[in-house]
């Protein structure tokens, strides 16, 4: 059983304290930094509001912000700072009132001796288990040169160690963008960065740079603000969710598909449908999603191209009653806007789908998924990631991927091909003077499989496979010619 100490000082923030291992270690004092604006003062807020519902005392000592800006601020998201001392150092616009002059100081005004002193004193009277002090850029300004600014934050931090206090100092990083001497006094250091794409909201992400003693999820943690506090996404880690899986195939409602597939889609696996825009890849995910329901399974689509309630509609047409589905819980849709989400926030709410109890994940498109990164570089390193995770936790995931042009030669926007178990090929070819389709399994790694292309409809009955085309050559070129015959000449 672990004593209080032991568990750690935690935000009350679930994605974050999963990153730090547990939160913060007890009587040690930490930096968080970053710019304005990448959400310093609201995390700070949430580990002193969680050290109050554990019981402990809190103090929030500000050198930037007034009493009444922080209560504001915590007022937007809905929660009261009552049980938290507030403690600034911030006059207000004007000094007449004596009482005000007595509580109150002038941070430019002072020297830094004064400043530090007051700090001590009311760190005396409170005697606090978790503070935060903003920020440290006030007190770096006071001390004029570093080797002063260096001993008043040691002196401190003594002082706070033998007090037992768990302490998070906060850094805007406005005057130096690389504190080193803060990085080797500080126990630990997380930073919170804020990225501006070129088209849609801004991205958060936060690294513990630096823990002294704990062992944490490294790398960049994507997470957001929202009205409520912070929420952050542990960047998603495939080997820590080996679980002990049942094979068997997943089939489809079409024999002809079944047989194509050498049974159907084997379970656990990666699925790619790929081919030009009109061709079919949604309904064909859709198909499988339906037979996971059909055995009493839930399924989970998660569509960024297609609005909801068209896709609902078409569904419908085609014999497949997707709301029903989702009245019943046997399935969610889920309606992905690429500008707004954030990878590691699409990877999370993929795992809940999961944990849920979803059997089989639709990813429709992963154009629309790459949208969702601009700038990024990082993109096959995720979707690798996330389908290692699916595939180890016994989910069978489906993905479709449309390619540039509509007949011949077409370039594929994202390859992934090579992470896939099974690629589905879809084509337009042209016979006969009409436009049909064609569809052919170019790789499975396991079982067998029919080597065959075959012409298949989309109709009220869903997707209807024919006879294999023995007829014709060149189908996947699109303009094929009757077996036996020469290509005409161009």
């Amino acid at each position: 059983m672990k004593t209080d100490e032991e568990k750690g000082a935690r935000f009350g923030i679930s994605g974050l304290d999963a990153v730090l291992g547990g939160g913060l270690s007890r009587g040690r004092l930490f930096l968080l930094e970053g710019r304005p604006g990448t959400g310093k003062t609201t995390v700070a807020t949430q580990f002193l509001m969680e050290g109050t519902a554990q019981g402990e005392k809190c103090l929030y000592i500000t050198l930037s912000e007034t009493k009444d800006e922080l209560v504001s601020s915590a007022r937007s998201h809905g929660w009261s700072l009552d049980g938290i001392e507030i403690f600034e150092l911030v006059p207000p616009e004007s000094l007449l009132d004596e009482r005000q002059q007595q509580s109150l100081l002038y941070s430019s005004d002072l020297e830094l001796g004064e400043t530090t002193q007051r700090i001590f004193e009311t760190l005396a009277r409170i005697q606090p288990q978790r503070v935060v002090l903003d920020s440290l850029s006030e007190i770096r300004l006071l001390a004029q040169s570093s080797l002063r600014y260096r001993r008043q934050i040691l002196a401190l931090k003594q002082y706070l160690a033998r007090q037992r206090t768990t302490t998070l100092l906060l850094d805007d990083q406005s005057a130096m963008p690389e504190d080193g001497a803060m990085h080797s006094i500080a126990h630990g250091v997380i930073r919170l960065e804020e990225l501006a794409p070129e088209y849609g909201a801004e991205r958060r992400r936060l690294r513990i740079v630096k823990f002294r003693g704990r062992q944490f999820r490294g790398g960049f943690h994507d997470f957001t603000i929202d009205t409520g506090g912070i929420r952050v996404f542990p960047r998603l880690i495939s080997a820590e969710h080996r679980t002990d899986v049942t094979g068997g195939v997943l089939p489809s409602p079409s024999d002809e598909l079944n047989a194509l597939l050498g049974g159907g889609i084997d379970r656990g696996s990666s699925t790619l449908i790929i081919g030009p825009a009109g061709t079919g890849k949604s309904i064909l995910s859709l198909t499988f999603a339906q037979s996971t329901v059909t055995l009493g399974e839930k399924a989970s689509m998660f569509i960024f191209d297609e609005e909801r309630n068209w896709l609902i509609e078409r569904s419908r047409g085609l014999g497949i009653d997707l709301n029903g589905m989702i009245a019943r819980g046997q399935m969610e849709l889920h309606q992905v806007d690429a500008a707004e989400l954030t990878p590691g926030e699409f990877s999370q709410r993929v795992r809940e789908s999961v944990e849920r109890g979803a059997t089989t994940v639709v990813i429709d498109s992963l154009n629309g998924y790459s949208v969702s990164m601009p700038g990024e570089t990082a993109l096959i390193l995720h979707i690798h990631e996330l389908l290692q995770y699916l595939n180890r936790k016994g989910v069978t995931t489906l993905m479709t991927v449309a390619q540039h042009g509509l007949v011949g030669d077409m370039t594929t926007p994202v390859e992934v091909t090579y992470l896939s178990d099974i690629v589905i090929l879809l084509r337009y070819f042209e016979a006969m003077g009409r436009v049909r389709r064609a569809i052919s399994i170019v790789k499975k790694r396991s079982g067998h499989h029919e080597e065959t292309i075959r012409e298949y409809s989309i109709d009220g009955r869903g997707v209807t496979l024919g006879e294999p085309l023995t007829g014709f050559q060149g189908v996947l070129t699109g303009i094929p010619v009757l077996a036996g015959s020469a290509p005409a000449s161009p």
